[in-house]
């Protein structure tokens, strides 16, 4: 998607061909609709972004 963003900031947001109009979503909301759909990925993602661990010397409660 984030390619299609791209080339739609490239583009013009309205046009007119052969009696045609055309109009695009807002590069605001494709840019959301980008963010949405790479979180949802990450979400079902195995492995996570950032592991915290306590780490003890041996003999310490």
């Amino acid at each position: 998607m984030s390619e299609q963003i791209e080339n739609a900031a490239q583009q013009p947001k309205k046009g007119t061909s052969d009696g045609f109009t055309f109009e695009q979503h807002s590069l605001k909301d494709q840019i959301a609709a980008d963010e949405y759909v790479n979180s949802k990925k990450a979400l079902k993602s195995k492995t996570r972004g950032v592991f915290l661990t306590q780490i003890k010397p041996p003999g310490t409660t």
